[in-house]
This record gives structure tokens, C-alpha cells and sequence, in this order.
């Protein structure tokens, strides 16, 4: 197993930190932990508010202690709540039930740690992780074609898109 570098860490997380430039999202905090769970990296916007730390993180350990997106592990607590609640007993860390936490993954797909971002709506959170990663040149869940998909036994998530953004449609 590949371990991530300090530096790759950091790169993420300013990958992350452009992406929300880039859509002009509310401050954001990420951390980046490693395949063990353990912090690599934090840093938190201007601006962001309390506890981002303790969120991020829950997300972060929550996608790597199920193997999955924290999105997919939302969805998983609403399907079988006893199995995510008997989970949060016996996880050596928080488990935070919201999208925003990713896995990273080299090019081969192992998992080489998870990110976990919040501040804005989930959705944009889990964009930026995503653009991050790939920003630092790893991959995330959603940067492999489906065969690979399958082969890794990634579960995948419907497509992301910005919520705040009105359809055509709808402005009129």
C-alpha cells in the first residue's frame, strides 16, 4: 500500500479550496486522513464556522469505514439504520451521516485515504473533494469508467450537480 504523502494531502485540500473559489462557494474546511483513519491534513477557510473540524472528520471516517462515499453511507443509514447505528458503537471514530466525504484512490483504485469537506450545501462539498483529488493528480470514485467501477467494487453515486444553479426552465 501506497501511503499519502504530506504533501499530496495539502494539495488536495488547495485543490479543494480552488474548486470552491471556482463555483463560489460559502468557506469551506477539509481534511484529508490517511488508510488508517488518521488526520493528515486539516485547514479550514476564513470565515468557516464552528465545528467544521469534527464534521469533515466524521465524513471523512464515515466513507472510509464503510468503504464508500459518506453520501452512500447516508444512504445506507436509511435503508438499514440498525446496521450504520450498531456501527457508530464499534467505529474507533466519528461517523458523520452527510455527503462530502470521498475516498482517495490511486490509479489502480486503492484507497489511499478520505476527504472530508464541508460548509456549503452537500452537494457542492462533495464537488470540490472531488475536483481536489483529481486537482492533485489521484483519483476519486466517480474518475473510474464503470468496468473499473465494478471490478473494485465501487459503489457508485448518482451524478453530482450544483443545486444553486436554475435550470433555463426555471427562470422564466
Amino acid at each position: 500500500m501506497r501511503a499519502l504523502s504530506l504533501a499530496e494531502a495539502v494539495a488536495i485540500i488547495e485543490g479543494t479550496f480552488a474548486a470552491a473559489e471556482k463555483h463560489e462557494c460559502h468557506a469551506l474546511a477539509a481534511i484529508v486522513l490517511d488508510a488508517g483513519g488518521r488526520v493528515k491534513a486539516f485547514l479550514k477557510q476564513d470565515g468557516a464556522s464552528l465545528m467544521r473540524f469534527e464534521i469533515a472528520y466524521g465524513k471523512a471516517f464515515a466513507a472510509l469505514a464503510l468503504g464508500r462515499t459518506s453520501r452512500m453511507v447516508l444512504q445506507k443509514a436509511r435503508e438499514k439504520p440498525l446496521f450504520v447505528q450498531s456501527m457508530e458503537q464499534i467505529a474507533d471514530g466519528p461517523l458523520f451521516l452527510e455527503a462530502g466525504g470521498q475516498l482517495i484512490r490511486d490509479a489502480e483504485g486503492e484507497v489511499m485515504g478520505a476527504i472530508g469537506v464541508t460548509g456549503d450545501v452537500n452537494e457542492m462539498d462533495d464537488i470540490c473533494a472531488i475536483e481536489g483529488i483529481k486537482a492533485a493528480g489521484l483519483m476519486a470514485d466517480d474518475h473510474f469508467d464503470e468496468k473499473t467501477q465494478r471490478r473494485l467494487n465501487i459503489k457508485t453515486n448518482p451524478p453530482l450537480k450544483d443545486p444553486r444553479k436554475k435550470s433555463a426552465k426555471s427562470k422564466k
